[in-house]
């Protein structure tokens, strides 16, 4: 009996098929992130590559972890916020109060850690005292309120003398190091893949089909939008507070509702409702504005002409609803095998 051949594989094929390998062996993660910490720290500490290239991958790590907490909000739970500047600029304010007032007579590099968390977590109660009124309403009318919120953080500060008012607060130490962002970045990885995977992150999940139907199913929905909201300003506030130490200068100005709107075009760009997708798009977004320097100012309209493009031909970015299998837990991984594996045994069945 003659064997039927196949046709040759196309090279997007072969690099499918790598891809599919890659993503399915799951001893790889632990590898990368142990050799991804081994890096952070060999690379300032032996200088393997320039300040200019360091500083650019500090910025890559402090936008996945605004990108995976504007995600959580927008991706996962459905919802439009677009005020994410505002608990940035909450986290970012605290620690650089902390670090240049407070602990300034006796900084330790140690006390750092101490300053980021403050911020975080002064975020994350600004967070939870929006999200209480916040939920009553839905869709536009929500992204109007944490649009209000933005400017209304902006405009607080600006009239605070003791923070520098409208100049901002010079003279920032330089705290925030590669590993210290490596760190936080795989800590908010983890703790967002394991809130989404959790029954109350489910709960957010069945709030993004229909939460009608989740209040039926005794899902406590209110509750799960709290610790959403709440969770993605605490990692905001973290993600702000990394950035004031590495920008050394913060002003008001610099947490209007243009940098929401960044944070936006990652979260879109990468894809909504997809931890690979936030990281890919928080990459894409930070190499490429750099790359695009020389062009100054037509820069800033190449960007979000890029969005629009996206928007047209890839509605749900380049990962959305998507996920790498990485991040997925094995036991969600053999429930779709076993209910793929029911559903085509009942095609098989119904065809014949």
């Amino acid at each position: 009996m003659a064997q039927t051949s196949h046709p040759p594989l196309t090279l997007r094929q072969k690099l499918t098929q790598l891809w599919e390998k890659i993503a399915t062996n799951r001893r790889l993660l632990p590898i990368l992130l142990v050799v991804g910490l081994a890096l952070s720290f060999l690379i300032p500490e032996f200088n393997l590559v320039n300040p200019y290239v360091q500083l650019i991958m500090m910025y890559v790590g402090i936008n996945i972890i605004l990108t995976l907490s504007l995600n959580l909000i927008n991706g996962y739970m459905g919802e439009f916020s677009v005020g994410h500047a505002g608990f940035m600029a909450v986290g970012a304010y605290i620690s650089a109060v902390l670090t240049t007032q407070i602990f300034a007579r006796d900084l330790n590099p140690w006390l750092f850690p101490l300053a980021v968390l403050a911020g975080g977590i002064g975020a994350a109660l600004i967070g939870l005292i929006v999200a209480i009124p916040s939920f009553k309403t839905r869709g536009d009318y929500l992204a109007i309120v944490t649009l209000a919120f933005n400017m209304i953080v902006k405009s607080v500060i600006e009239n605070i003398e003791a923070i520098g008012g409208p100049r901002g607060i010079p003279g920032i130490p330089r705290l925030t190091t590669l590993p210290w962002v490596f760190i936080w970045t795989v800590l908010a990885v983890w703790v967002i893949r394991n809130f989404i995977y959790s029954n109350h992150g489910r709960g957010v999940l069945s709030i993004r089909e229909d939460e009608i139907a989740s209040d039926l199913m005794s899902v406590n929905t209110r509750k799960s939008k709290l610790l959403a909201f709440t969770l993605s300003s605490f990692f905001a506030g973290i993600a702000g507070a990394l950035f004031a130490h590495v920008l050394q200068f913060i002003s008001p100005k610099v947490f209007d509702i243009l940098k929401s709107t960044d944070i936006l075009i990652m979260v879109y760009l990468g894809g909504i409702g997809s931890i690979g997708g936030s990281i890919l798009g928080a990459s894409i977004f930070t190499i490429l504005l750099e790359l695009l320097r020389p062009l100054g100012m037509w820069r800033m309209v190449l960007m979000p002409l890029v969005l629009v493009l996206l928007m047209l031909f890839r509605p749900r970015g380049i990962m959305g609803m998507r996920e790498f299998r990485w991040f997925v837990p094995i036991d969600d991984l053999e429930a779709t095998r076993r209910w793929r594996a029911r559903k085509e045994a009942g095609d098989a069945a119904a065809s014949s």
